[in-house]
């Protein structure tokens, strides 16, 4: 997912997701000489022993304030951040926010697009590094501290920014603006700005007056109170640990990756093997593990994540998000949360969202009791004596993939080392756009001693920066992400170079031992890498049209997984981390030939959650009980029993620890129509690489942000709507009309 402070201006209000997570790493000296890095402050003074001055009140010495130097104008300064800092820093980031506002506010002249547009455009940009700061010690190097001033600023903050938005006489001068539009001589990209600004607002309340206005105030200042508590929760449960101490329960298990849970436990002070209760653990441990028992062990803890009944259970948390939301809904006079979130979607309601659904489901089901009738088969074959439960899923797909394709994930892994998959997204961009990443870790400060950068440059021109944060570690929130730190606009003359970073929880490997990481994990690598690419190619004018639908930005991101399985990229980076032979054409075949394998465990663990998503959202009465409600949910779409949810209620981050994908988790579905459609695109050439296919979407596609209805550039781009039957076929699913045979996983166009 892409989780990034947007270039948008405060006008539009600064989402407290923003708060609760954007990201960023060698450092700086203490008063011994000895170089430290942020996480090392961050340590330090939440133990209380900073070893230096308390929060400073002054602007000069304030850590937070400090005016970003360096190359690429300006880059943040990572190795100087202070945790105290940050509550003074806020406070005079707000005031200096209010003061441009009031300036705009109470212009006496009459409202134009130079003084009132343009200039709310650029106002804002001190609050904007300051959230990149925090962020990143809010998403990357979260502590006990930070979570304290997470939840005593974030509601001030959210409530800070309504009384911006909703101010009357700001919006009097917005609307002046947009009711002169068409006899102002304006471009068509300032058109769609105005617009949107004022269209914007309105939305979001601004029309409202009196009660209505103070009710929706705080409604929106009590959700962000909800969404830290909640994320809160989820981290904590996410920090605790299954302790093994004795070799039969290992038995199974990679060597690197042993290697590198025994790091863990080594990391605290532990005997024996250290599993974390997150994604990255989860998946090895249960693909692997031959001990049953402690696959239901790890799988119920890690499923059950914030649904515990005890202090960190968010059931509760989650149904007073849920209440608040339908109440704004209605004063903001909307049918639902799902009918807001989505008035500014290409979907635009909840209906095209579930159609297009709907339209997939049945078949990932039917896939599904394929796959588990396989794998009963595989078990009963053995003598296992057991019923396919959701612990074995992929235990036994494993198993079943060996049997069809001769091909298992112990095979395949020594193969892909994450060094040289970096290498390969890297190579990758350079034949598609042009652009090359040269590493110069080192040269700029980091938040922590692992994170690597990059310099990036399409042709001879200098792109920006990009930030590199791999590994998983303690106060780092799981999943992947990608975030700007600054994104590329040219008004105002101070945006040219983008600062753009990926962040990622791979489990690093043991000590001496490098890296390895599974195939779906580097295709999570491609497509955080595919955010990057996006907001990297950004060549605008205005930060107001920088940020994208919502169901369109992922598709940026899942296009770039399509090259990760070229025979080019293949060929020349996965090569064997011990002896540094290219993986065996053999070999290649076989993955290409399994390509979507096990595609129904994967459509329907996340397509569940998508709809579960839009149900829970899609109505007028608020949820009570969401645990009972998704049990419920599941049953009448026809969940399998052997799958759950890709992102079960009590731990949906994505729900719940903003709004940023409420009622939005589809548009992982709506962008794949769009990415399936596109690869096709580049298939009918007969070239993945072809260079004229990869320029008309760089120039149409990606560069141009939201400069344009998105609807429209993709019909430039295609010369058509995207057509649905290309993801049925890329998930090996049956395409209605069409008879020849789906899921054989062959592919054409791997060069």
């Amino acid at each position: 997912m892409r989780f990034s402070l947007t270039s948008r201006k405060f006008f539009l209000g600064v989402s407290t997701a923003v708060l609760l997570g954007v990201g960023a790493s060698p450092a700086m000296a203490d008063n011994h000489g000895k170089k430290m890095t942020t996480a090392d402050l961050n340590r330090m003074s939440a133990n209380g022993n900073s070893g230096m001055k308390k929060t400073s009140n002054d602007v000069a010495e304030n850590s937070v304030l400090q005016t970003w130097t360096g190359p690429y104008d300006g880059v943040p300064p990572w190795d100087e951040v202070k945790v105290s800092d940050f509550p003074y820093a806020f406070e005079k980031a707000m005031a200096d926010t209010k003061a441009e506002f009031v300036a705009v506010r109470d212009n006496p002249e009459p409202a134009t697009f130079e003084n009132t547009t343009l200039k709310l455009e650029l106002a804002g940009n001190g609050m904007n590094e300051l959230f990149s700061i925090w962020g990143v010690h809010s998403s990357n190097l979260s502590n006990d501290e930070v979570r304290k001033i997470q939840g005593e600023w974030l509601p001030k903050v959210s409530a800070f920014f309504n009384e911006l938005t909703l101010d009357p006489k700001i919006l009097q001068r917005y609307k002046a603006v947009y009711d002169s539009r068409m006899e102002a001589g304006l471009n068509a990209e300032q058109l769609r700005l105005v617009e949107r600004d004022y269209e914007g607002l309105v939305r979001n309340g601004a029309l409202l007056e009196g009660d209505a206005k103070k009710e929706l105030i705080r409604l929106n200042t009590e959700i962000a109170k909800a969404f830290n508590e909640f994320s809160n929760k989820v981290l904590a449960d996410e920090e605790t640990y299954i302790y093994l101490v004795d070799e039969s329960e290992i038995v199974g298990l990679p060597d690197s990756f042993v290697a590198s849970i025994r790091a863990a436990a080594v990391a605290q002070n532990k005997r024996g093997w250290a599993l974390k209760n997150t994604r990255s653990v989860m998946q090895p441990f249960l693909q692997n593990s031959t001990r049953r028992d402690l696959r239901e062990k790890v799988y119920n803890a890690y499923i059950n994540r914030g649904d515990n009944g005890d202090a960190n259970d968010t059931n509760a948390t989650i149904a007073k998000i849920l209440k608040i939301r339908a109440e704004r809904a209605a004063v903001l006079g909307f049918k639902t949360h799902a009918h807001y979130r989505m008035d500014d979607t290409m979907a635009k309601t909840p209906e095209a969202a579930m159609d297009l659904m709907m339209k997939v489901w049945p078949a990932a089901v039917a896939r599904v009791k394929e796959e588990v009738a396989d794998m009963q088969e595989v078990a009963d074959a053995e003598g296992a004596g057991i019923t396919i439960a959701p612990w074995d899923y992929r235990f036994y797909a494993e198993k079943v993939r060996k049997a069809k394709y001769d091909l298992d994930e112990a095979e395949i892994k020594p193969y892909f080392k994450l060094d040289n998959m970096v290498d390969a997204m890297f190579d990758a961009a350079d034949k598609l756009y042009g652009m090359t990443f040269t590493d110069n870790t080192g040269s700029v400060p980091v938040f922590d001693p692992e994170v690597r950068t990059f310099e990036v440059k399409r042709g001879d021109k200098l792109v920006g920066l990009f930030y590199l944060d791999n590994f998983a570690r303690e106060g780092k929130r799981s999943g992947a992400w990608m975030t700007t730190y600054r994104s590329q606009y040219d008004l105002g003359g101070k945006n040219k170079y983008v600062l753009a970073s990926n962040n990622n929880n791979f489990v690093k490997g043991g000590e001496g031992q490098p890296t390895l990481i599974s195939l779906d994990d580097a295709s999570t690598l491609f497509h955080e890498f595919g955010h990057a690419l996006h907001y990297l190619n950004y060549d605008i004018t205005y930060p107001g049209l920088g940020g994208t639908p919502r169901d369109f930005v992922e598709y940026p991101s899942q296009v770039n997984e399509n090259w990760l399985l070229t025979r080019y990229v293949l060929d020349n980076y996965a090569k064997h981390a011990e002896t540094g032979e290219p993986m065996p054409q053999a070999l290649v075949d076989k993955i290409n030939k399994s390509k979507t394998f096990n595609e129904g465990f994967a459509t329907v663990e996340y397509l569940s959650s998508a709809i579960v998503d839009m149900m829970l959202h899609n109505r007028t009465e608020a949820v009570t009980d969401p645990d009972a409600f998704e049990r419920e949910t599941l049953a009448k779409i026809g969940m399998p029993d052997e799958i759950v949810m890709r992102h079960r209620l009590p731990q949906f981050n994505h729900l719940f620890s903003s709004d940023a994908y409420s009622a939005g988790y589809y548009s992982y579905l709506w962008s794949e129509t769009m990415d399936a459609d596109t690869w096709a695109a580049f298939e009918e050439t007969g070239n993945p690489w072809d260079e004229e296919t990869a320029e008309r979407f760089r120039s149409i596609i990606l560069s141009t942000a939201n400069e344009t209805d998105r609807k429209e550039a993709y019909r430039k781009f295609r010369g058509r709507d995207p057509e649905v039957k290309y993801i049925l076929k890329k998930r090996g699913f049956p395409v209605p009309g069409e008879t020849a045979s789906a899921g054989s996983g062959e592919t054409s166009g791997n060069d």
